[in-house]
């Protein structure tokens, strides 16, 4: 038990540094209010570091009455966990961890409060099923992805994932359905509050077959500011990597340039053969590729090379459309990140570039399959 009298400047600034919230690792519990009734008042308890008594916990014969009412040896706790690292735990609570705990709460405290509202972004999920497996895209692993660069406008997301769908990408309903309910739910939950000014910035975070990350880049198009996010498999996790190795796109050209059917190839997650394209539209056909040198699912570590991406992207579009006319059909063979294939959908201009003729690789089709047409 305190035995110290706290100033009543040193009890304010406590709270200002902690932002009224326990400073436990992990806890962040609103110090202000009851979590079950919502009355308002103070549940916060102050506790010493280095107890204010040499026979307190991580008492010091010295130190005790020298920092007793110092700021730096003040936590702002909740009941549960004054409890813990005074009486339960206190050999498991050192004082090197208590101080890295004050520092790292009031740190990010600090960060959070010093931005502007300039930098708030809506964080937009979408998730649809991949194969037999669901692809759920959290809050949780998606909010810390946009720090520090944006924070969250709100404290909860934009969804627009089916729920609890149970089509798998091989049914024959599946495209229909899905792109579908992703057309009214973005109408409903994106558009209406772009329109209406509400929305200045997006996150976005999808995981979803290719043709439905393009649908998602359509709609979304290149008009509203946003950021798209790639799900990273080593680390695991959204947040855009520090890799400062430069991606080179390469194209390859068709040799066959008379022919009115066109294809393109994107081939940067994995190979594509051109023979996969010519088995499901034959031989009389141009195919472009756009490539890396070595295709693999995590090359895309950073911003920068999902900007390289897109300027590549727009120059070949406009290339292809030099070539074949506005009027030609482009059919797209994709094998690329999920920030690529929305990007795809964003990039293109509707009233200025071609058709786009979406297939998607799935085994439980046997290959490449028709998807859809992004027009």
């Amino acid at each position: 038990m305190s035995i110290s009298k706290i100033p009543e400047r040193t009890k304010l600034l406590l709270w200002g540094k902690a932002g009224g919230r326990c400073e436990y690792d992990g806890c962040n519990e609103p110090l202000w209010l009851d979590s079950v009734t919502k009355f308002e008042f103070n549940t916060a308890y102050i506790a010493h570091i280095v107890a204010d008594k040499p026979s307190g916990p991580r008492g010091d014969p010295t130190l005790s009455f020298k920092l007793r009412a110092e700021l730096s040896n003040l936590m702002l706790l909740c009941d549960k966990h004054h409890r813990l690292i005074d009486h339960e735990q206190v050999k498991e609570h050192p004082v090197d961890r208590l101080c890295h705990m004050k520092e790292q709460h009031e740190q990010r405290v600090q960060f959070l409060a010093s931005l502007t509202e300039n930098r708030q972004s809506h964080l937009l999920l979408y998730g649809a099923n991949i194969g037999s497996h669901s692809s759920p895209v959290s809050w949780t692993r998606t909010v810390s992805a946009v720090l520090p660069d944006y924070y969250p406008a709100e404290n909860h997301a934009i969804e627009l994932s089916m729920k609890n769908s149970s089509f798998a990408d091989n049914d024959p309903e599946y495209w229909k359905i899905e792109r579908e309910n992703l057309r009214k739910l973005f109408s409903h939950k994106v558009k209406s509050r772009l329109t209406a000014g509400d929305i200045n910035h997006l996150s976005v975070f999808a995981l979803a077959p290719q043709p439905m990350l393009m649908e998602l880049g359509h709609l979304l198009s290149d008009i509203p500011a946003a950021q798209v996010y790639q799900l990273h498999r080593e680390p695991p996790n959204w947040k855009w990597q520090n890799d400062t190795e430069p991606i080179e796109f390469v194209l390859q050209k068709s040799t066959r340039l008379k022919h009115k059917a066109v294809a393109l190839i994107l081939a940067l997650s994995a190979t594509i053969t051109t023979d996969r394209v010519t088995d499901i539209l034959g031989k009389d056909i141009s195919i472009w590729t756009l490539t890396i040198s070595n295709p693999n699912n995590d090359f895309l570590k950073t911003r920068e090379h999902l900007t390289a991406f897109r300027r590549s992207f727009r120059k070949l579009l406009d290339v292809i459309k030099a070539e074949h006319g506005q009027n030609a059909l482009l059919h797209v063979f994709p094998a690329v990140p999920v920030s690529v294939a929305v990007e795809i959908g964003r990039i293109r201009m509707p009233k200025a570039d071609l058709a786009l003729r979406i297939y998607d690789q799935n085994r439980g089709t046997g290959g490449f399959t028709f998807a859809f047409d992004i027009v």
